[in-house]
């Protein structure tokens, strides 16, 4: 479940994925990884981050996790590398 504020999007996470969430990050914090990361919040805005990165940049490694969750448009303007977020004068 997601909804829109003043202060942005929230989003709702089920317990269960929440937990899974909390652990990958005590694995990081406990075992190191190449990114480190303070709290599940961080982690969540990482996942999200590279997410809407995969769709705007054609050929980054985001973009190859969008192609394996099946998230990359079928249209040509889904192709085309973009410099800003969201689509173009909104």
């Amino acid at each position: 479940m997601t909804k829109t504020t003043n202060k942005g999007l929230q989003v709702t996470v089920d317990p269960e994925i929440a937990g899974e969430l909390a652990y990958m990050l005590k694995l990081q914090q406990t075992c190191g990884a190449a990114v480190q990361l303070e709290n599940v919040e961080g982690l969540i805005h990482y996942i999200l981050a590279s997410i809407a990165d995969g769709s705007r940049r054609p050929g980054s490694w985001e973009r190859g996790l969008l192609v394996q969750l099946g998230l990359v448009a079928e249209g040509d303007e889904h192709q085309v590398y973009r410099a800003h977020y969201g689509e173009q004068g909104h």
